[in-house]
């Protein structure tokens, strides 16, 4: 799947991977998950992260089995929403004329959520061609093609102009890649004064090695879970300076113990998930950076 290049670019129509990326691009392509699916289909923004905010617990009464299921549904949609638009916050001021970058876009929600609110243009990189070929049939039926653009290839190397974002993101994927490699590449494509932001989760070194728990969502999603410290060293040595730092672990609670709740929705990690939020040994943050 190539799509044109951006202007300035050189075009990278087959991501370079390693035997893990393929793994997880394997995944990815495969990966038709109704938690994701579902969500997406309720108003064709498709996030592939989880969401924050006060739950409406009014929706488990519902006596009605499958308008439960579908309040629910709408429920966690609104839920994740709510984190995306918390994210997209962060990355302004921006204008119709800037260009943002968003790194392992998934279905590309993130994107479209940029677009809506500043009007910039987006590119989404993914390592899953099936999620590029997807997220650009989304932007073609929304008429947003010609600002919004999903490219099939690796966030540690997309071939994209040097300088030419004002701001790039993040949101829960840099656990599938080294974080120096990561952060060097945001910052080349970065110009000066430009805005990065993360949200992801990340094991809490102060308490030691990785939980158990936090051992168990690795294997669930075949990635690799970074402690918190890793991010500022790693932030540090690509000259982006943090701005801002919000801990959202309480405020991501409430969506998961909804979810555990949705029959039709979960996983099986739900419980995994509480267990190493409440015991404190995993966080769930934002941070934004200045690139200097």
């Amino acid at each position: 799947m190539t799509t044109a290049p951006v202007a300035g670019t050189t075009p990278a129509p087959v991501p370079t991977q390693s035997t893990y990326q393929n793994r997880v691009a394997d995944y990815w392509n495969a990966e038709e998950n109704p938690v994701n699916l579902e969500l997406g289909k309720i108003d064709d923004l498709y996030h592939h992260h989880y969401g924050v905010g006060e739950a409406d617990w009014s929706v488990l009464d519902e006596p009605d089995a499958a308008l439960r299921r579908e309040r629910i549904t709408a429920e966690l949609h609104r839920l994740e929403h709510a984190q995306a638009e918390l994210l997209a916050a962060h990355l302004g001021p921006l204008s119709p004329t800037d260009r943002v970058f968003d790194a392992g876009c998934g279905r590309g929600g993130g994107s479209v959520v940029a677009n809506l609110r500043y009007g910039c243009h987006a590119d989404g990189v993914t390592i899953s061609a099936k999620q590029a070929g997807f997220a650009n049939e989304q932007a073609r039926k929304r008429g947003i093609d010609g600002k919004v653009r999903y490219h099939h290839r690796n966030m540690l190397d997309t071939g994209f102009a040097s300088g030419a974002y004002a701001a790039s993101w993040n949101n829960e994927s840099t656990m599938y890649v080294e974080l120096d490699l990561l952060f060097a590449e945001h910052a080349r494509l970065l110009g000066r004064g430009g805005r990065y932001v993360v949200i992801t989760g990340c094991y809490n070194d102060t308490y030691g090695q990785a939980s158990r728990e936090v051992s168990l969502i690795n294997a669930h999603y075949i990635c690799d879970i970074h402690p918190r410290s890793a991010y500022f060293r790693a932030m540090a040595n690509n000259r982006l300076v943090p701005v801002h730092v919000q801990d959202l672990t309480a405020a991501t609670i409430p969506y998961w113990e909804l979810r555990k709740q949705a029959d039709h929705l979960v996983t099986g990690i739900e419980d995994t998930f509480l267990n190493a939020y409440r015991n404190g040994s995993f966080q769930y943050l934002l941070i934004a950076a200045d690139r200097v």
